[in-house]
């Protein structure tokens, strides 16, 4: 983790989630774990060939004092760099209890095929 200055001034966390990265079914399937991140504060981007997703947590702590802290808050951030085997255009993302859910389409290029044996 890095410490960063938000444009309030403020230092705050680098947080690198930690993420899953699988291909089922002709697509790839990327899943961030970003606890405390709320849709509104979520951005992702594709430019040129790299996946970009930056999240923030609430700038307020909770009232009380902690007892035991193991989550972290901060500033979320994760890239990757995509092939020309994924359709940049055909992405979809879900973001449910603290795990953001990113599906990406592979081009039908890229897809497996099955070859028929003749005989």
């Amino acid at each position: 983790m890095d410490e960063s200055t938000s444009l309030e001034g403020k230092r705050r966390i680098r947080i690198i989630p930690s993420c899953t990265v699988r291909e089922e079914s002709g697509k790839v399937r990327i899943m961030l774990e970003m606890p405390g991140v709320r849709k509104e504060n979520l951005e992702i981007k594709i430019e040129k060939n790299e996946l970009a997703v930056r999240g923030k947590t609430d700038e307020e702590d909770p009232k009380g004092s902690y007892l035991v802290r193991e989550r972290p808050r901060g500033d979320f951030e994760k890239y990757f760099t995509l092939d020309d085997t994924i359709d940049t255009e055909n992405v979809s993302a879900e973001l449910k209890n603290g795990v953001l859910d990113l599906t990406l389409a592979l081009k039908e290029a890229a897809k497996p095929r099955r070859i028929e044996i003749q005989s």
